[in-house]
Order: C-alpha cells, then sequence, then structure tokens
C-alpha cells in the first residue's frame, strides 16, 4: 500500500502524527479512520495489517497518533476521554480537508469506544467498527485499580497498563464517568460490527456482549478466536482486517465511476515499504501478490508466477467454456490444475532444435465433468491449447516500458521504445 506520513493539528492546535493509506491506483472509493488503542501506536504491527487490508479492498485509510502518544505532540497526562473524541473529530475534518470526509470509523479498545462516540457525533461516518472495545468506558478503572487511591489523592499517578507506563490524571477518569456508552451506541443507529476475542484477557468478552445488547440493528458480531487484545499474531490482524473491509462494503456504495474502470492502463499495481507485499488493481478488482516467506515475502498473496498460471487457468477454463456451450456439449464443470518450473532445453521435447538453457514449462492437468465421450473430450482439450493466453505464451511479445514524467497520465505521442 501506498503510505504517506502527514500531520494536522488537533482543537487545541497540537500537532498530530498520521499516515494516510492508500489503495494501488490511489482512488479510494471511501476512507476509513483508524482510532488506536491505549498502548498502541499507528505503526503497530495489528494496525499496519488492518490498515493494508482495507486498502486492498479499495479503501483509504487515515490513522493517526492520539495526543501524547507515538509521534504525537503534547502530554498524555494532560488529556482524557472527550480530547480523544476531538482527536478524532480532527481527523476527520482533515480528511474533509485534504482528500474526502471518512465513511468508517474503527476504533480498538478504548479508541473503540472514542470511535462510536465520535461516530455518533459526525453526520458523515456511515458505519463503526470496534475491536476488543469496553462496554463501559468505566471499564478503564479496572486496569488500574490498585492506583485510584493514589490518583484520588494526588490528582495523577503513574500506572502500567500493557507493560508501558502511563501518567493517569483524576481528570481523565472524571471524564470517564461522564459517558454512557450504551446509551450512546443505543442511540447511534448506524451499522455497527462489534470484533473481540473470546480469549482476550484485557477487555474480557463480557463487554462485546454488553455493547452488542445495547446496540440497535443493523449490528454484527465477529468473533475473533483466539487472538488476543493487541492481536499480536498477523494472523489474526490480517483476518480482522478482511472482515471490516467486506463488512463495510455491505453497507456503503462502493462502485467506482464507470470512467475509471475503463482506462486506457486498466491494471495498477503498487508495492511500498511491505517487502514484497504487491497490491494490484485490475479493470476495478482488488487483488494482492506476494513472495513466499521462505525468499523474503510476507506470503499475503499469490507469486507473480501463481498470477501467471491462473491467468492461463482462468483462460483455458473459459475458453473450454464457451466452445462447449457453442457446441451445446454437456460440459457441466472443469478443473484446470496447473504447475510452473523452469526446466533445461535439453529435456524438452517440443523445443526448437539448438535450444540451450533453462526454458520456463507450465504443467496443465484438465478434468472434465458431464455427460461427454470420447471424441468432445479429446476436442476440447484441443481447444484448451487455443485460450488466448495460452497462444499469447507461445507468441512473441512486445513489452513496452517508459518512466512516467510529473504530471503525465497518458502514454507518450510516438514514444516505441524503452526508456
Amino acid at each position: 500500500m501506498k503510505s504517506t506520513p502527514i500531520t494536522f493539528p488537533n482543537t487545541q492546535g497540537t500537532t498530530l502524527s498520521a499516515r494516510i493509506d492508500l489503495p494501488a491506483d490511489r482512488k479510494p472509493v471511501h476512507f476509513a479512520l483508524f482510532a488506536h488503542c491505549f498502548t498502541c501506536s499507528k505503526d503497530l504491527g495489528a494496525v499496519r495489517n488492518i490498515s493494508r487490508a482495507l486498502t486492498s479492498a479499495g479503501f483509504g485509510v487515515l490513522r493517526f497518533d492520539f495526543t501524547g502518544l507515538g509521534n504525537s505532540e503534547g502530554e498524555f497526562s494532560e488529556t482524557n476521554f472527550s480530547s480523544n473524541v476531538g482527536d478524532l473529530h480532527a481527523a476527520m475534518e482533515y480528511l474533509e480537508k485534504e482528500h474526502t470526509a471518512p465513511a468508517v470509523l474503527i476504533g480498538h479498545s478504548l479508541g473503540g469506544a472514542a470511535a462510536i462516540v465520535a461516530g455518533a457525533e459526525a453526520d458523515n461516518i456511515m458505519a463503526v467498527a470496534t475491536i476488543g472495545a469496553p462496554g463501559d468506558v468505566g471499564h478503564i478503572k479496572k486496569l488500574f485499580r490498585g492506583d485510584l487511591e493514589q490518583i484520588k489523592a494526588e490528582g495523577h499517578a503513574e500506572v502500567s497498563i500493557g507493560g508501558r507506563p502511563f501518567t493517569i490524571a483524576k481528570t481523565f477518569l472524571d471524564d470517564l464517568e461522564k459517558r454512557n456508552l450504551p446509551a450512546i451506541l443505543s442511540d447511534l443507529r448506524k451499522p455497527i460490527l462489534i470484533a473481540h476475542s473470546p480469549q482476550d484477557a484485557v477487555v474480557g468478552i463480557a463487554n462485546a456482549a454488553e455493547l452488542f445488547h445495547a446496540a440497535r440493528h443493523p449490528k454484527s458480531f465477529l468473533s475473533l478466536d483466539g487472538a488476543d487484545h493487541l492481536l499480536s499474531d498477523r494472523n489474526d490482524s490480517n483476518y480482522a482486517g478482511r472482515m471490516i473491509a467486506e463488512w463495510s462494503r455491505r453497507y456503503l456504495p462502493m462502485e467506482q465511476p464507470e470512467v475509471e474502470l475503463q482506462s486506457d492502463m486498466p491494471v495498477v499495481v503498487h508495492i511500498a515499504n511491505e517487502k514484497f507485499t504487491t497490491q494490484v488493481l485490475a479493470n476495478g478488482h482488488h487483488l494482492t501478490a506476494d513472495e513466499p516467506a521462505s525468499v523474503g515475502g510476507n506470503n499475503y498473496g499469490p507469486s507473480p508466477y501463481d498470477l501467471l498460471s491462473a491467468a492461463l487457468g482462468a483462460c483455458t477454463a473459459m475458453t473450454m467454456k464457451m466452445y462447449a456451450e457453442r457446441k451445446k456439449w454437456d460440459l457441466q464443470e472443469a478443473f484446470v490444475h496447473l504447475k510452473h518450473g523452469k526446466v533445461h532445453a535439453a529435456d524438452c521435447e517440443s523445443c526448437a532444435e539448438g535450444t540451450t538453457g533453462k526454458i520456463d514449462r507450465f504443467e496443465r492437468m484438465v478434468e472434465l465433468h458431464g455427460d461427454l465421450d470420447g471424441t468432445q473430450r479429446k476436442r476440447l482439450l484441443e481447444i484448451a491449447d487455443r485460450c488466448p493466453v495460452h497462444r499469447t505464451l507461445h507468441e512473441t511479445v512486445e513489452v513496452v516500458t517508459w518512466l512516467k514524467k510529473a504530471g503525465e497520465a497518458e502514454k507518450p505521442q510516438g514514444h516505441g521504445g524503452t526508456e
């Protein structure tokens, strides 16, 4: 995903640190705003993974650090829950001014509680998703129950949350007491997804039940079974991100303008700073390509040769299906199994004489199901070799490459070579 560092001021003028994550074509259909947990930052692995899943589905994402946390300015000890909600509104205002107002608000842990409050206050928010959120904002007091007396007596105390020290002021606790989260959620009247792990040892699963009971339909629950509170296993955060993206699409208009789908160059591929993880936008459809972990990738998607094999297999299946339908043959279903590898030219029976070195070889096994006789099956196998992608792989192919210059949108006039 394309990730750009930015800053914006909150209502007190404090500079907050953030990142804008965009899909491959840099033209998001909607923006999502992510509010991280108490002990997290915008750069936490789980936050990045969830953001990547959203951008892979066509969303733009703004993730930022609350005042006094991560790389944002200010003192956390001088903040409260209301100021956290204010930071969310400041982030929404930035997006509306510089891009477009966010339609989805996602919050993790106490950030989930802030997302519910801010989502209820913002007309532009069309859907809210929470991850491991408390059922009552007063739940945060339970995390430092042993320090409450010191906080009340001295006005503040250093407490440990998730193994990290934080200075909590009495004003923070007083502000929490003013928020009736179930009542706010009951009046939200927007689609909400409540994601929670039954094994969450920081914010118990009972909190999810309280939120779900208070919310009105349309409401959904997503079990993050086996995950810890911080979604420290990347499989858990990747899953949460994919599910939130798909859930959001149900409640948002996702159609891009037709002009975007009929571009002169309808396939866009983008790689940034996530090892080899690559986002692909193919005629409006979002895909992810990657390399296996064994060669330094994240294994978040098929490799380029896997995609090429898939293209050959899909073309093979479609071509046989179209031929069978034209002939009115009973081809009920077909399976195409493929494998790509390199072999020595000497082992290639069909290679031209004199070919040396290694060549690419695709192995393709075809399964045909239906009431087909031997002649029909043989003919369909012959047709498999005539699919357009198969023929392309056997023909001389020209790839014209040029370097895009600033402000250039289309292929340069008269360009005929490679720079």
